[in-house]
């Protein structure tokens, strides 16, 4: 099964389901449907209306972070895992690059993983080495201390890994196929290591986009896309889909 999920950032309103709407309805009609699911991660002001919308469609939702407490807490603005949950949201990012720059740090990671897994969400958990870490050529070292100081065994069956390398995301700049697939194995083989077991889907983010991703499918060992920019034009997302399966 591959993964194509668009995250939002800070983007959308509720007139914004029609572009949600189009990719679905493309879905509906596409051969290769059953070889991949579709995710978005909307602000948490949409996620109810989009959850209950596509609730017995083929779109799912998630969240785009989530609070390092279960259910409810005295801390302003925080939304919790539960919360999440509650309003018929299937999936949360963790981990993503912009929440570690504003604080995020591997303990509250490995709590808001083991909170959302305990209200049944699915994780999305993100890594990725900066500029400086790659220039370094501390990329594994990097990838290594991010996954093995937050994952645990226990989660195998709830966590999708998503490789975004800060210095791609937006920039236009991608890895090279080769480098990208040797990423990808050592990611699989740390995966392994903490799981004892199978790796859970590894996908990839970081300027994905219609072009870019005929060259990402060279890469037998990535397990889909995290889809940014692209991902707020319906056209722009399913010409990815429609690339890497031509």
């Amino acid at each position: 099964m591959k993964y194509f999920i668009g995250n939002w950032k800070m983007f959308g309103s509720p007139k914004s389901i029609n572009i949600l709407k189009k990719i679905n309805l493309f879905y509906t009609k596409d051969k290769n449907r059953k070889k991949y699911r579709i995710i978005f991660t909307p602000p948490y002001t949409l996620l109810q209306n989009y959850s209950n919308y596509f609730k017995n469609k083929k779109i799912f939702i998630g969240s785009q972070n989530c609070y390092q407490k279960d259910k409810f807490s005295s801390n302003t603005g925080a939304i919790s895992p539960y919360m999440i949950k509650s309003v018929g949201a299937k999936y949360t990012l963790v981990g993503h690059s912009d929440n570690r720059i504003e604080g995020d740090t591997d303990l509250m990671l490995k709590k808001k993983v083991n909170y959302a897994i305990k209200n049944n969400l699915r994780v999305v958990f993100c890594i990725g080495e900066n500029k400086t870490e790659k220039k370094n050529k501390k990329t594994f070292q990097v990838l290594k201390r991010q996954l093995t100081n937050v994952l645990e065994k226990k989660f195998y069956n709830n966590i999708i890994v998503a490789y975004e390398p800060v210095w791609s995301i937006g920039t236009g700049e991608i890895p090279s196929s080769q480098n990208l697939k040797e990423t990808t194995i050592y990611i699989k083989k740390i995966l392994k290591n903490i799981f004892r077991s199978n790796t859970p889907s590894v996908l990839y983010g970081g300027s994905v986009d219609g072009l870019s991703v005929q060259s990402f499918k060279e890469v037998k060992e990535i397990d889909g896309f995290l889809v940014g920019g692209a991902s707020k034009s319906s056209k722009k997302f399913i010409d990815i889909i429609k690339n890497y399966y031509r």
